[in-house]
């Protein structure tokens, strides 16, 4: 992804942020230069990778395949400081989050608002293939059975628990707008606890063709 890309989708995100009067915290307007010296203060947001997200899982298209998240608050498995995370994240009609499943995370998916969003579900098999069997999860505590597969509709409101190793991919449904997609769990950690059905690329890769707006999380290791 180019960064001019990538800082338009941050200011167009923000946008609808508002929109749906969903605030963010002070620091995700910082610019590049204000994070300057902050580790001492702002270590957690550093090393637990709290902050802007956008990618395109590598696929080179990411109003085809993509997805907008700010991690709002995240704890450390290690450290066992905080064991939970939040997430705000947007959606587009016929936007994919490609199928994958999580080994140990347990998470609410949610739709805050604006369209309907469509998710598709699988159990793993023992070998981490895609099982037919029908899947059983809870709809806002309501235990709903569906089809493997089957794309099942969570309307602004509802919300979704998904345990470890239920495979799901999600995309906003076409004709309905964009979704505002929340997100509680407990701690999220991308470099170990994702299992995409794909071999993709969790993060982009970014090419510097204007300065950065805002920090990715992924930034953080070259900037401070």
């Amino acid at each position: 992804m180019k960064r001019s890309e990538v800082n338009s989708i941050i200011t167009d995100i923000k946008e609808f942020f508002v929109k749906h009067q969903f605030m963010l915290p002070e620091w995700a307007d910082w610019a590049p230069e204000e994070w300057s010296g902050k580790y001492e203060t702002c270590g957690e947001i550093v090393d637990n990778k709290l902050g802007w997200d956008i990618t395109d899982f590598g696929s080179g298209d990411f109003n085809k395949t993509g997805l907008s998240l700010f991690t709002i608050r995240n704890g450390n498995w290690d450290k066992k400081d905080k064991m939970y995370c939040e997430k705000i994240m947007v959606s587009d009609e016929e936007q994919e989050t490609p199928m994958h499943f999580h080994w140990n995370k347990t998470e609410d998916i949610i739709n805050r608002g604006g369209g309907n969003l469509v998710m598709e579900l699988y159990n793993a098999t023992d070998d981490d293939k895609l099982s037919p069997e029908p899947v059983t999860v809870s709809i806002d505590g309501v235990l709903t059975t569906v089809k493997a597969g089957e794309p099942m509709i969570l309307k602004p409101g509802q919300s979704i628990c998904l345990k470890s190793r239920v495979y799901h991919r999600f995309y906003g449904e076409k004709g309905k707008g964009r979704v505002l997609i929340g997100e509680v769990s407990l701690v999220n950690d991308d470099a170990n606890d994702n299992r995409f059905y794909e071999k993709i690329g969790r993060f982009p890769d970014i090419v510097e063709d204007v300065k950065p707006v805002h920090l990715l999380v992924n930034d953080y290791e070259k900037y401070l």
